[in-house]
């Protein structure tokens, strides 16, 4: 078995920068960045724009898809229901 070919798997700060939150994990992500977490010890930190603390999906926040909503616009302006053009459909 060759050497050297799997990336190093190591304790890894993630912090979510919009949500101020920041959890220890064991990843391979790299990062020049260190910080001092609360065990004291010093590991690198890998900075996220979102993650389950922030994402709406997770936190409850998500939007609801007015479908219906959707469908009475679309009716306003293209018209509702099926129209003929050029007579009578049953002749």
């Amino acid at each position: 078995m060759q050497q050297d070919k799997q990336p190093d798997y190591r304790p890894v700060v993630f912090r979510d920068l919009s949500a101020g939150y920041a959890f220890l994990t064991r990843s391979t992500a790299t990062s020049e960045r260190t910080i001092e977490w609360d065990d004291g010890e010093t590991y690198p930190v890998v900075d996220v724009e979102i993650s389950s603390e922030s994402h709406p999906f997770y936190t409850g926040k998500a939007r609801t898809v007015d479908s219906e909503g959707r469908v009475a616009r679309f009716e306003r302006r293209y018209g509702g229901g099926a129209q003929t053009s050029g007579g009578d459909a049953n002749a």
